[in-house]
């Protein structure tokens, strides 16, 4: 690597002495050790068969081994509170160096989409007043994440020449603001547990709430969570289920970025997804499964969405990618937007795109130029009721994680609101494929203005939805500190 390479990989490097245990300023040198893009590395060694081990070996290699964290080992919301601890102690000796290091201090996160959407809610509930912005190393089988900011969606190199380009590209990277999407879950407990076998990283479930809480309801299990590029519910979702148990059952053969997106394939066939009518006869269409209602950003009343019969999965997208690259919104034209009335796809405009599939071939057509799904909407809230009986389980997924959320059997309601949270920052290259409706890079929205408050309330949207009366009993408050929690960070649960 040239000199003005190494300089750069220099300027990433974090002095020892503010990972010390005990902080004190032995070796500390006033305006002498003010790196100029600071950096702190979380690598998920299980993710990418043997690439996360690797990667974690080549970044201590090049940087100080104290700034490279293993999420198998740590976890991230602790880390970052103890930096922060530090600094904050380094801030009443030398501010100025202090709040330099923290003003441009970059993350980056190798992983899944999982690991990349831990990092980002970990960082959100920090609620900084200037977060630091987050790059994503594609570790993962989707990629979604890394890929909608120009990070690539192929599993990276893992030896030192490799990572030191990477870094370069952090060091060079530019700011984007995205939103966050928060869900709530509510449903009457039954006499049996329904709380799912393996939560993912990006739900928690709140068994208890206090008594005084306007969400409080005898009988009723909640459970919050939330998401940055998507979620899904239906047949595409029993699909990556069924992968991600596979792999988990027998994780020694899905080493392979290759391997794996081929077992997917294959499982999507067997799961009736291209097939549904001959080897699937029971599947439900998700209009079967539950009533879907939205609102628009500046409309109060909830309005029924039309779907038809034959859609058996919906996905409330957020990024530009969905499996590994796929964009199921498309480019709409001039005309559509104007006949549909929607919007460009902004990743910071407090709307999700919510698009309908019948099955996989209907799929495939995202592999086409010009191919989409379904558009069925743009929202700024969503509120999804199952149907009382209609089903046991129903398949779910987040940011990649799927999960099999069984329903109450004895005939009461099951109802998920999801509404914008907060804004975070990713850092894009020039191959970014997502698009920004802000002009002012790094203006991340406060807590307050994602406000949680009605969220079982009232709302509107276009003319060519259904109105529905709103149910005036289940508005709630979400002031509480907890509920303004998000992601996958510890203090996003609640103890029990």
């Amino acid at each position: 690597m040239g000199d003005p390479e190494s300089q750069i990989i220099s300027n990433m490097k974090i002095p020892d002495y503010l990972f010390a245990e005990k902080f004190d300023m032995h070796g500390f040198h006033p305006h002498n050790e003010r790196p100029q893009c600071p950096v702190l590395v979380f690598i998920n060694s299980r993710s990418g068969g043997q690439l996360g081990s690797e990667l974690i070996q080549s970044y201590r290699k090049i940087l100080s081994p104290k700034q490279v964290f293993d999420l198998i080992e740590v976890k991230p919301d602790r880390v970052l509170h103890t930096f922060l601890t530090t600094l904050d102690k380094l801030k009443a000796i030398d501010e100025n160096t202090a709040d330099h290091i923290l003003s441009n201090l970059k993350i980056i996160a190798a992983g899944g989409d999982g690991t990349a959407g831990w990092l980002l809610s970990v960082v959100g509930d920090l609620k900084l007043s200037h977060p630091p912005p987050i790059a994503t190393v594609p570790l993962g089988t989707g990629n979604n994440l890394p890929y909608s900011f120009g990070w690539g969606k192929k599993n990276p190199g893992t030896d030192i020449q490799s990572v030191e380009k990477f870094l370069v590209q952090v060091y060079h990277a530019k700011r984007m603001n995205i939103d966050s999407w928060h869900i709530v879950m509510k449903m009457t407990t039954p006499t049996g547990s329904v709380e799912p076998v393996k939560l993912p990283h990006s739900l928690h479930a709140f068994n208890k709430v206090s008594e005084s809480d306007e969400l409080h309801e005898v009988g009723c299990q909640t459970f919050r969570g939330g998401f940055w590029n998507y979620f899904s519910i239906g047949m595409d979702a029993q699909v990556s289920y069924e992968f991600h148990r596979q792999r988990q059952e027998n994780p020694e053969k899905f080493k392979s970025q290759l391997i794996n997106q081929g077992t997917y394939a294959k499982i999507g066939i067997t799961q009736g997804w291209f097939l549904a009518n001959a080897t699937d006869r029971s599947s439900k269409s998700i209009n079967k499964l539950a009533t879907i209602e939205i609102q628009t950003k500046n409309d109060h009343v909830w309005r029924k969405l039309k779907i038809s019969k034959s859609v058996r999965s919906i996905v409330m997208l957020n990024l530009p990618s969905f499996s590994g690259g796929l964009n199921p919104w498309g480019n709409p034209n001039h005309s559509i937007y104007k006949k549909r009335d929607f919007t460009p796809a902004f990743v910071d405009d407090g709307l999700i795109e919510l698009v309908g599939f019948r099955n996989g071939w209907h799929g495939l057509a995202l592999l086409v130029p010009e191919g989409h799904g379904t558009r069925l909407a743009q929202a700024h809230k969503v509120r999804m009721t199952f149907h009382k009986g209609s089903a046991k389980e129903a398949y779910m997924r987040m940011d990649g994680e799927p999960w099999l959320q069984p329903l109450p059997e004895d005939g009461s309601e099951t109802k998920i609101v999801i509404t914008r949270l907060r804004q975070a920052v990713m850092l894009t290259t020039g191959n970014c494929i997502a698009a920004s409706a802000s002009h002012e890079p790094g203006n991340v929205m406060e807590s307050g203005q994602g406000s949680l408050c009605n969220i079982f309330g009232e709302s509107t949207s276009p003319d060519h939805l259904e109105p529905i009366d709103s149910d005036s009993g289940d508005s709630s408050s979400e002031d509480s500190e907890a509920r303004r929690k998000f992601g996958a960070a510890d203090t996003f649960k609640v103890d029990s």
